[in-house]
């Protein structure tokens, strides 16, 4: 990028602060009233040069300029000053997202506090099963030949399967077998399960112990783990007040990538491979051809290790020094709760 004089950067900053605050186009008289001691004549030749550049654009033949998403990138990279979240935000947060819950009720929360504090979409991404390290295993019996395998991770995550026996257990060889496979898998990351199985069968130990025999196969077939749905998005509703989606055609674009979770997935789940906070702004993602989209994102995790994605989802014109300090601590209020958990 250009490397803008401090008067560009400080009229820059200007139009996009008075931009997010009103959502109206912003003129050279404007700024004049406001912390500039120089005449609105000079300001338009600032704001020109900022249009010619790519810094700022006119939506239609009035007088005021919008920032482009060149100028939102600037802003975040080189002008934007971030805020603590205020301390009603970070106890509200901490309080709605119960510590000793499973990972389901945590993410669902996470994504529903976010979503109010913010104003704007909330997005969610649970860990994959894989992703998981085992923690105990219990089975129910439903009727006749069918059980529930019940897998409970470290962090608490928990996955459902079915399973259907051709062979005969009883509740006490269920019982049993439940010890026996949790004993046996015990930190045993969920991706490693069938392996560890696998080689448990092989051992002579195994041929001749049928209970043993029977524990090993339900275990193998309770560990073929399929993902679950993974993302959770509350707050979708903000777009209905925000005039940039006022057009029914864009938000109808908007409403289909919301609808296209991979799209989204896929791209969270590059935050999570970066291990770091990423800001997506318009066009620097192919989540949506609305355009006038950013998407502020952090990974969660425990132990160092990250497991999921939170984020948010609104217009190009959010307040990004408020939205991006609340995304990261929501993503460490998640951290403490499944560390704690």
């Amino acid at each position: 990028m250009e490397d803008l004089n401090e008067r560009a950067r400080s009229v820059l900053h200007a139009v996009i602060r008075e931009y997010i605050a009103t959502g109206g186009p912003v003129g050279s008289q404007q700024l004049a009233r406001g912390q500039f001691d120089v005449s609105s004549a000079t300001l338009r030749n600032v704001t020109a040069d900022l249009e010619a550049l790519g810094y700022l654009e006119k939506p239609h033949t009035s007088a005021g300029r919008v920032p482009t998403g060149r100028a939102y990138r600037f802003y975040v990279d080189s002008l934007m000053q971030l805020r603590q979240p205020l301390p009603r935000d970070r106890e509200f947060i901490q309080r709605a997202i119960p510590t000793g819950a499973g990972l389901e009720e945590s993410l669902q929360e996470a994504s529903r506090v976010l979503a109010f504090v913010t104003k704007h979409a909330c997005v969610v991404v649970a860990p994959r099963p894989s992703a998981g390290v085992f923690h105990r295993i219990e089975f129910v019996r439903l009727r006749d030949n069918r059980v529930l395998a019940i897998l409970v991770g470290r962090d608490g995550q928990v996955l459902n399967k079915p399973l259907s026996l051709d062979f005969e257990m009883t509740e006490a060889e269920l019982v049993r077998a439940s010890n026996y496979l949790s004993e046996l898998l015990h930190e045993v990351p969920f991706e490693g399960l069938r392996g560890r199985i696998q080689a448990e069968q092989a051992q002579e130990r195994a041929l001749f112990d049928a209970l043993q025999a029977k524990a090993l196969r339900l275990g193998y077939a309770a560990t073929e783990l399929h993902a679950p749905e993974r993302i959770h998005i509350e707050g979708t509703g903000s777009f209905l007040e925000t005039p940039e989606f006022a057009d029914i055609e864009r938000m109808r674009s908007l409403f289909r990538a919301l609808d296209e979770k991979s799209k989204l997935v896929a791209l969270l789940e590059r935050v999570e491979q970066a291990g770091a906070m990423q800001i997506f702004i318009g066009n620097e993602s192919e989540f949506s051809s609305a355009g006038d989209l950013t998407v502020v994102a952090s990974p969660y995790g425990n132990e160092g290790r990250p497991l999921g994605t939170v984020g948010v989802i609104g217009p190009t014109r959010m307040n990004y020094s408020r939205v991006i300090p609340l995304v990261q601590f929501t993503a460490q209020t998640l951290r403490q709760v499944l560390e704690q958990g």
